[in-house]
């Protein structure tokens, strides 16, 4: 039986998803070593949390936006995306958090 379409379309992001959850996780690392001259894992985890990626829409969606990012505009579009839309809520919160 062949998929559906909204079968298809939900393949397809999380496909994207998955490839942009890696991106988000390089970034993340990357960011930290450069703001905190150490690896943080629970910084870390923060960033590229469900439940962090929550506040901006559905986690996967915004994964998914990340991957198509990357796969159409490359790996610098990717990060220029994460640090425009995604650090300055992540930063928002981490100073709430402290």
């Amino acid at each position: 039986m062949k998929p559906s379409k909204k079968d298809e379309s939900r393949r397809r992001e999380q496909e994207l998803a998955w490839i942009g959850d890696t991106i988000l996780d390089l970034f993340a690392r990357t960011w930290i070593l450069r703001e905190r001259g150490t690896v943080c894992g629970e910084t870390q985890r923060r960033m590229t949390s469900n439940q962090f990626l929550a506040c901006l829409g559905n986690p996967t969606a915004v994964e998914a936006k990340i991957g198509t990012l990357y796969r159409d505009e490359g790996m610098d579009a990717a990060f220029a995306w994460i640090e425009a839309e995604l650090l300055p809520l992540f930063e928002k919160q981490e100073r709430k958090r402290r």
